[in-house]
């Protein structure tokens, strides 16, 4: 019987560690050929030498388990490294079917107290990385398309954040990042779908050390966060892994432009934003007075605290 993703081949960025570790090992499980990408920078922030030590030792791994890996040193902020990346896929394997975008770093501040180059360092990871990746990715699947005068199978798993459906203070350049990864993954899932390419995020709560200031530490008797040990983590990132894989396969092609939440052993789907309520104006334009008649009473209603993005909208309080 195959594997789910054999005959496969996917590229999983910042899979040195944590997250994109999880991932690229379940990818390798379901049958996938992985190209394991970290930059290996020690520090959280993206400081340090970068290393191919992480990528190195996830990739051994596959190969140690039976699979197929080859790990990548390159930074995805980097448009032409990005580029080399997705060229490593199809050098090594003959083509890409699934890109899991998941490098990223973290400066946290407050708006007030955020420097320029927290804020673009932060972007430059997340969002433009995301971008690059799937820039190339989607030039390979449409040339492919057209070669083939079909469909292909392509596959786009990107990684977003409750900091950007329930909001985070400290997290002003986090935040957009993954604001905007939604977007980009929704634009992206209308111009690929015609080629066969799916392309979704999700917004994993995980445990890893880029949440390691959010959760608290795995207490006594529940598990060191690794399968078997006598008890999984809740946040546990192999919690999240098995839905990267399951939209990463064939069973997922009708699965398109979707935000998923996913953290232990839940998968929540978020729909799109919906119009809570509508004030149309009895004349030609809105007067100052007429929108206060209307918008005072409205939201003098509300909590006060309430926000846009509150953590309601998903039934979840934040960990």
């Amino acid at each position: 019987m195959s594997l789910p993703l054999e005959g496969l081949s996917a590229i999983v960025t910042g899979a040195g560690r944590g997250l994109g570790r999880a991932e690229a090992l379940e990818l390798a499980r379901l049958g996938a050929s992985v190209v394991v990408n970290d930059y290996g920078q020690p520090g959280r922030d993206g400081s340090g030498e970068a290393s191919a030590g992480p990528a190195e030792d996830v990739a051994a791994e596959i190969r140690a388990a039976g699979g197929e890996a080859v790990a990548h040193l390159g930074d995805v902020g980097d448009f032409d490294e990005a580029g080399a990346l997705v060229d490593v896929a199809i050098g090594t394997f003959g083509k890409l079917d699934i890109l899991v975008n998941n490098a990223g770093i973290l400066r946290d501040r407050m708006i007030f107290s955020m420097t320029e180059s927290e804020w673009d360092s932060v972007i430059r990871v997340h969002l433009k990385g995301h971008f690059n990746t799937t820039h190339f990715a989607s030039v390979h699947w449409r040339e492919r398309s057209k070669a083939a005068g079909g469909p292909v199978h392509g596959r786009i798993i990107n990684t977003s954040s409750e900091a950007f459906v329930a909001g985070s203070a400290g997290q002003p350049n986090y935040a957009a990042a993954k604001g905007g990864i939604v977007g980009l993954t929704t634009s992206t899932a209308l111009a690929l779908g015609k080629y066969g390419v799916t392309a979704n995020v999700i917004c994993p709560r995980a445990r890893t050390r880029m949440t390691q200031d959010v959760f608290a530490a795995v207490s006594p008797g529940s598990g060191s966060g690794q399968p078997g040990d006598g008890g999984l983590d809740p946040l546990a990132p192999e919690h999240v892994a098995p839905l990267v894989g399951y939209l990463a396969s064939s069973a997922a092609a009708g699965i398109n432009g979707q935000l998923l939440v996913v953290h232990g052993g839940m998968v929540a789907v978020v729909e799109r934003p919906k119009v809570a309520a509508k004030f149309d104006t009895a004349k030609e334009l809105f007067s100052y007075e007429e929108l206060d008649e209307l918008l005072s009473p409205y939201y003098a209603g509300r909590p006060a605290n309430e926000t846009f993005a509150a953590a309601e909208v998903l039934g979840l309080k934040r960990g």
